[in-house]
């Protein structure tokens, strides 16, 4: 047999065998890697292919099914979270039906209630598909130079009358010379708002509110803080989680969608930064967002 004809006959034979394994491995849906032994170069090659390949489309799979059951999570727990407000808003409708004789003051509450109702569960409906947009990354956040300072004092402002209404001592502890950070003032705005509006929810009974921002090495930190309840160590690591929520349901006061922080952490970790909560009950709960200090 001449030289060529026997280097022929090996590449044919290390072929085959790619042949059978990758048939295999797909036949049998497999994370296995096509392994032979070869000294040619050229059939190596087209193995690290091959197995480069196998990788990303078990990496694919992995996705798609992790994607397949968050979807499922989520479209049962909308399902589960929008039958209450829908149940609420039909007993209005059926009342304002029903009740003839009902007195104008007594419909235009109801008509109210109703109204809030129908905004509660809109702004529910928005809250899932933002973070189904987080999550699928089709929320584009172009990130650019911003002072945290002055976002952090406007959202101060926007929620000052409703903390004063609620009777809040008031610290804020907002440095004069600014802070920049690579963000998105849209997005930090939207992470300040849901903290704030945590902070006046659960902590309306400890009476305080607190907002500082701070230096900490290479990064710029917010804590938003209060003396509320807070929330037992067993849970702080699920506050970030979809639908977690330790609102008290026999109270309308305290009823969220536990979309909120969830949202919050998404937002935070695409602008490059994180986010942490310490709590001890009635003394300080504090969520914690760092990002990276700029200086240009």
């Amino acid at each position: 047999m001449s030289l060529q004809s026997y280097l022929s006959w090996k590449m044919a034979r290390d072929l085959t065998n790619i042949r059978r394994q990758l048939s295999d491995v797909i036949e049998h849906r497999t994370a296995e890697k096509v392994l032979i032994q070869t000294d040619q170069k050229t059939v190596k090659q087209f193995l690290i292919q091959i197995n480069r390949l196998l990788d990303y489309n078990q990496q694919v799979i992995a996705d798609y099914v992790k994607t397949k059951e968050s979807l499922r999570k989520l479209l049962a727990n909308m399902s589960h979270d929008l039958k209450t407000p829908l149940t609420v808003i039909l007993g209005y409708v059926e009342k304002l039906a029903d009740e003839k004789n009902i007195s104008v003051e007594e419909r235009n509450k109801t008509l109210g209630r109703l109204h809030q109702k129908t905004l509660n569960m809109a702004a529910m409906l928005n809250q899932f598909f933002d973070l189904v947009k987080l999550d699928s990354g089709d929320y584009s956040i172009p990130l650019n130079r911003i002072s945290i300072n002055e976002v952090c004092r406007r959202n101060i402002l926007d929620f000052y009358d409703l903390m004063q209404s609620n009777h809040f001592q008031v610290e804020v502890d907002i440095p004069e010379h600014h802070y920049y950070i690579l963000g998105n003032e849209e997005a930090l705005n939207r992470i300040l708002s849901n903290l704030i509006h945590n902070a006046i929810r659960y902590g309306s009974d400890g009476g305080f509110f607190g907002l500082a921002v701070r230096e900490e090495g290479e990064y710029i930190a917010i804590d938003v803080w209060d003396k509320g309840k807070g929330i037992a160590k067993v849970h702080q690591e699920q506050v970030f989680e979809r639908l977690f929520t330790l609102d008290d349901a026999r109270n309308p006061e305290f009823q969220g969608s536990g979309l909120g922080l969830s949202i919050t952490k998404h937002l935070v970790e695409a602008m490059k930064g994180d986010i942490h909560l310490s709590s001890q009950p009635y003394e300080k709960t504090i969520f914690t967002c760092k990002f990276h200090r700029i200086k240009y």
